[in-house]
């Protein structure tokens, strides 16, 4: 146990020098792997391996999906729309961001995406309404964090690679818990901003209006994940339907995007998808290192001798990557712990998909812990608040996604109910 423990140190400490990533990743295993015998041989089949699975398609396609939308402005009618319909509601103005980003965060699969396009309206909105500042900086910071566990989600893919599990299954068992936080969110924002100033109700024609102008921004995410859902197509196809719908709705609909925006946006999901990519090519060498070693085996006997069980294992685990959060990016947190992790969810029968959620969460609640919380520094480059005052403002939202948290642990079902129903209805 003391061997993994030095690995993991050693690996965290190259990370906090800057070093790129994939960078670490792959120099720190093939360090690993030179003390070892006869280790060195079919690095770059392993490589090659991990990251020309087909299923990695998805992650450029939803993301040039993400990238036209927001070219395209086709996102820019949702918070208009949100706010229409919930105006006149104690605390509607809060309740119409966490809307607006559980939408965005279907499109986007990004937490940081989230936080800035929101951000940069709901913002001062909020503060017109009479927010204090403060709370409208840590609403829309934890918001943001709904991109990563509402699918489709890049985490979600990389560990679903990583551990070679079920990314539709991941992508259904997120959808719950992502709407149950959304809906944590609501009401804390409802009860505390139960005596802030409130707009007239919206007529019917306008809230038909307002639905009728943001339908293609809502009808997409949905038309792509219902179909995912329903097994009419798989997640890699749902990403490239949604991609050629994007695509024609920025062109032949909104008549919003060009051949600049178009080729930008390729570019971007490229830089997105190699960086990803090379993450994932040093993890593969990491995770051959650690196997070479024997380090999953000493794992699974470490539990056996100290016999912690499910949930202590869980619980212990969570702790850990809750601590990691406030250090590591999100990815590089995923890769490292999940060679050592998945021999412990077999050894336990804990479903994978169902960890997957809770890692996720965590997750969440990395981007807006400090020092390294993303969504947070996201927030200050909006708005140029104090990074103090955003942190104060995020707080009481990291104590209710520990709530959501601990709910998606103590009942597995709002996780695993809706991958489960699919997986009954196929059969």
């Amino acid at each position: 146990m003391m061997t993994i423990l030095f690995i993991l140190l050693g690996l965290i400490l190259l990370l906090f020098t800057g070093l790129p990533i994939f960078a670490g990743l792959s120099m720190f295993g093939a360090a690993l792997l030179a003390g070892t015998p006869g280790s060195l041989g079919g690095l770059t089949e392993i490589v090659f391996n991990k990251v020309s699975m087909y299923v990695l398609l998805a992650i450029p396609l939803f993301a040039y999906m993400a990238h036209i939308m927001i070219r395209g402005r086709i996102v820019d009618d949702l918070y208009d729309t949100a706010y229409t319909l919930t105006r006149h509601l104690p605390g509607g103005v809060g309740i119409a961001t966490i809307i607006a980003c559980m939408i965005f965060s279907a499109i986007s699969g990004s937490s940081v995406a989230t936080a800035l396009t929101i951000g940069a309206v709901a913002i001062p909105q909020m503060i017109r309404y009479g927010y204090d500042p403060k709370v409208a900086y840590g609403l829309v910071a934890a918001g943001g964090t709904l991109g990563i566990l509402i699918p489709p989600s890049g985490p979600m893919i990389i560990y679903g690679v990583a551990t070679d599990t079920s990314i539709g299954g991941l992508f259904m068992a997120g959808l719950f818990p992502g709407l149950m936080l959304a809906g944590i969110f609501m009401v804390a924002t409802s009860f505390h901003q139960r005596h802030a100033k409130r707009a007239q109700r919206a007529t019917l024609n306008e809230a038909i209006s307002a639905i009728r102008k943001s339908g293609w921004a809502i009808a997409l995410p949905t038309m792509v994940l219902s179909g995912m859902y329903l097994g009419v197509f798989t997640a890699t196809e749902a990403a490239a339907i949604g991609a050629t719908l994007a695509l024609l709705i920025g062109l032949l609909v909104y008549r919003s995007i060009g051949l600049r925006e178009i080729w930008s946006s390729a570019i971007d999901a490229s830089r997105t998808s190699a960086m990803l990519f090379m993450i994932l090519a040093g993890a593969a060498i990491f995770s051959h290192a650690l196997t070479k070693m024997m380090i999953p085996q000493q794992i699974v006997e470490f539990v056996l001798d100290v016999d912690l069980g499910v949930y202590g294992f869980l619980i212990l685990m969570m702790l850990m990557i809750f601590i990691l959060g406030m250090f590591l990016e999100s990815i590089a947190i995923i890769l490292i712990t999940s060679p050592v992790v998945m021999p412990v969810l077999a050894l336990l029968d804990i479903n994978p998909i169902w960890y997957g959620v809770l890692l996720v969460i965590n997750l969440e609640l990395a981007m807006i812990t400090p020092p390294v919380g993303m969504n947070l520094f996201t927030i200050k480059a909006v708005t140029n608040a104090p990074i103090g005052q955003i942190i104060r403002g995020a707080a009481p939202f990291v104590l209710l996604m520990i709530f959501g948290l601990a709910l998606v642990l103590i009942f597995p079902q709002i996780a695993m109910w809706l991958p489960n129903s699919m997986l009954s209805a196929g059969n």
